[in-house]
């Protein structure tokens, strides 16, 4: 009686931490991440991971800089990273979709060194191009319904890449 008790101890806590497990494995996609899991996109998933991205750098450089002090081009970038957020509003309003809520501090990762800081911020905005360039290649931009879109995506992809050219820059210094 008491091994069948123990069993189904063992049972329900190993249940409970593949529970915990899996929660945190959905929590870890957020922004790029997500969208690169996402087989099959739509327009609204497209806009969210956006957004969440978006988010996502905003929120890093803000951290960076409170760790390191306001230091370019972290705190240009940042301001940046607000304009794509107020672009994406509209592209939001525009479909009569609500704008999420910026859950990004769950995700944020505070490098230990400046340098990293300026890897992490090429990682990011190489990722950022990345998740921009394969939503410029979804069947569902061809329709021009979704020009505005293909524009947004485009200018933001643009962005990621002078960001990117910020970053490696800074990082070439060390």
């Amino acid at each position: 009686m008491k091994s069948n008790k123990k069993v189904a101890m063992i049972g329900l806590a190993l249940m409970a931490l593949l529970a915990v497990s899996a929660a945190g494995a959905a929590n870890a996609l957020y922004g790029n991440a997500a969208a690169k899991a996402d087989k099959d996109l739509t327009i609204e998933d497209m806009l969210l991971y956006a957004a969440q991205d978006e988010y996502l750098a905003r929120g890093e450089y803000v951290a960076i800089m409170a760790k390191f002090g306001e230091a370019r081009p972290f705190s240009n970038i940042k301001d940046a990273e607000e304009n794509h957020l107020s672009w994406l509003k509209t592209a939001f309003a525009a479909r009569g979709i609500a704008f999420p809520a910026d859950a990004s501090k769950s995700h944020l990762i505070v490098p230990a060194t400046l340098k990293e800081a300026f890897q992490t911020g090429v990682q990011a905005e190489l990722d950022n191009i990345a998740m921009y360039e394969r939503f410029l290649t979804s069947p569902l931009l061809k329709d021009p319904k979704n020009a505005d879109l293909v524009a947004l995506f485009t200018e933001l992809k643009n962005a990621s890449g002078n960001h990117l050219r910020a970053f490696q820059n800074q990082l070439g210094k060390y």
